[in-house]
């Protein structure tokens, strides 16, 4: 066996060991520790996301989280879709967040503002967050036998409308990479759609 043959075979055998010691198991990702829903609150526009089955918030994606005087998270989303086959507006969503044992995961009931959008119950996790600057979230809606993820969808979050600084970009992947969702988002346009095509 020649030399680049070897070489192949190692780096081969290097990226097999480095898959197999990733854990995919969805009960093992690690969440937001002491997470403050209080510091959480206020506006937040999605820089990229992880599409799931069926999601249809396209862009332009802002979503607002309040709580309200019984300590319960709230939150209103607001983005572009696509109905119809091809037509578009800007639609609203709204959510409402049941605890769970951990302060970082909630059970999210949503629904469409208009009945024709999608309503639902999804797991809503806050993976990472420093509050100021930068969010991670994630929800797997279907779990295959093994434990990892079968329909999963992620937002990243920023305060900023431009963007994420270079500080919490390197954050955001190293997470995304512990999700198991490392290159499988798409960035999230903001040209101000939203603004300009208000439904009725």
């Amino acid at each position: 066996m020649d030399m680049k043959a070897c070489g192949l075979l190692v780096a081969l055998g290097f990226v097999a060991s480095c898959l197999a010691e990733r854990d995919c198991t969805v009960s093992n990702f690690p969440v937001m520790q002491n997470f403050d829903r209080y510091r959480y609150t206020g506006t937040w526009y999605a820089m990229a996301k992880k599409d799931p089955e069926g999601l249809f918030l396209l862009d332009n994606i802002v979503a607002k989280f309040t709580v309200d005087d019984y300590g319960r998270m709230l939150a209103t989303a607001k983005g572009r879709v696509v109905i119809f086959g091809g037509f578009q507006l800007c639609a609203d969503m709204v959510g409402i967040f049941t605890d769970t044992d951990d302060p970082a995961k909630f059970v999210m009931q949503y629904r469409g503002l208009l009945a024709y959008l999608e309503n639902g119950q999804d797991p809503h996790w806050v993976v990472d967050t420093d509050y100021d600057t930068y969010a991670l979230h994630y929800s797997c809606r279907r779990l295959n036998d093994d434990g990892t993820c079968a329909d999963s969808y992620s937002f990243v979050f920023s305060r900023d409308p431009n963007g994420l600084t270079p500080e919490a970009q390197r954050i955001v992947r190293k997470r995304q990479k512990e999700l198991c969702l490392d290159r499988e988002y798409r960035m999230v346009v903001h040209n101000g759609y939203c603004e300009e095509n208000k439904y009725e």
